[in-house]
């Protein structure tokens, strides 16, 4: 495994933490501001919506440019986005702010993980995605939390100046230590926007969004959720959240391995088994402290080995194209934008312990789409495989 993904995963760990660490530091924008705290939170809403239009958009506008260059700007962008956030007087600059910053995330993580697997054989390019995902993880479990601290003592305002300091560093780091990476061959916007209607594709975004339907409407309200299981408050839901946050770290890892070694349908299929079945049990496994962390760390664990294979399956499908990656990452963020309505409302009308069994039927579909995908003309063949050997020419010299 290349060093460099060390380093693409240090960038997607910087632009990750500034799509989460608003949810950590919201109550001091609310009273910093003068706004409710409903309004602050769409401060995440307009990341989340600015990422899912822009990366495929971007994608397209910049497919000629070199890799690393395209990386470079991607960082430099997060941090303009992230030092505006820092200096926004008033609402509406902060709004402006998060849209400049999300532009910049939404470009770096699907080139980050396209340029990943051009540095190495295929036959480690799910561990080189799992590497890449891997820094997003860290932003979840690391990231956020230090932000959120950091916040008491030098304010949501230094938070993200850190943050602004962070992506360029990295977008230094990535300039001097990467190689460079010409762009694929030209293709025209009809014909990259025709790979990305291909039926194969089309399911393969649908896996995405329901996949994270899925797990997220859960995850978003597992904090009421746990308290009306187990009873569990304060320190303790920390320590639950704690372990949902290790079992990512392992999935993200196995699932780039396994995809390495048993394929990706296969991978995608136990993947997706595993996390629709942790799901639609949790109201019988989390009814006890003890047992609501086993059951979150498993099901973290197959919720998140399922990146690896879907980005790998896309890959394969369309070698070269950061479109369908960029496509994909605009699935993930549609995908947990509804997961809160649904969610939100699935609560409104039958309560929070009801959540599970919804999230278990939006799994079924996942699982149906996954078994489509199995039939031959949808997923990857040995014609897949042999067009998915790297098209990009790395120059080690620059």
């Amino acid at each position: 495994m290349s060093a460099r993904t060390y380093l693409l995963a240090g960038g997607a760990f910087a632009v990750g933490t500034s799509a989460y660490v608003v949810s950590g530091v919201l109550p001091a924008v609310s009273a910093d501001l003068g706004i409710s705290l409903s309004a602050a939170g769409q401060l995440s809403t307009v990341f989340a919506l600015s990422y899912a239009v822009g990366a495929p958009l971007l994608a397209t506008l910049t497919g000629q440019w070199d890799r690393r260059i395209l990386l470079c700007a991607a960082l430099l962008v997060s941090g303009v986005g992230n030092l505006l956030s820092a200096l926004a007087p008033n609402y509406p600059l902060l709004l402006a702010a998060r849209v400049v910053a999300a532009l910049g995330a939404a470009v770096y993580t699907p080139a980050a993980t396209l340029f990943a697997t051009g540095l190495l054989p295929r036959a480690e390019r799910g561990r080189a995605v799992a590497r890449v995902f891997g820094g997003l993880t860290f932003a979840l479990i690391i990231g956020v939390p230090a932000g959120t601290m950091l916040g008491g003592s030098i304010g949501y305002r230094g938070v993200f100046w850190l943050i602004a300091l962070i992506c360029l560093a990295c977008a230094g780091a990535v300039r001097l230590a990467l190689p460079t990476l010409a762009a694929p061959p030209a293709v025209r916007l009809r014909e990259r926007f025709a790979v990305a209607a291909d039926r194969r594709v089309l399911v393969v975004l649908g896996v995405t969004v329901f996949g994270v339907l899925c797990s997220m409407s859960v995850y978003i309200y597992v904090v009421p959720l746990l308290t009306v299981t187990t009873g569990a408050t304060g320190s303790t839901i920390g320590l639950l959240l704690l372990a949902y946050g290790v079992g990512a770290l392992l999935g993200n890892n196995l699932g780039g391995r396994a995809t390495d070694r048993f394929g990706i349908m296969r991978t995608l299929l136990v993947a997706t088994v595993g996390f629709v079945a942790l799901v639609a049990t949790l109201p019988l496994t989390a009814t006890t402290v003890l047992g609501a962390g086993l059951a979150l760390f498993v099901w973290s664990a197959f919720a998140w080995s399922f990146n690896p294979p879907v980005q790998n399956l896309l890959i394969e499908l369309a070698p070269g194209s950061g479109l369908l990656l960029s496509l994909n990452a605009s699935a993930i963020y549609f995908g947990a934008g509804l997961s809160g309505v649904v969610g939100g409302v699935v609560i409104g009308l039958s309560g929070v312990r009801s959540l599970p069994v919804v999230a278990a039927g939006l799994g079924a579909v996942v699982l149906v789409l996954v078994l489509v995908l199995r039939r031959p003309g949808y997923g990857p063949g040995p014609a897949g495989r042999a067009a998915a050997e790297p098209s990009l020419r790395a120059d080690v010299s620059g």
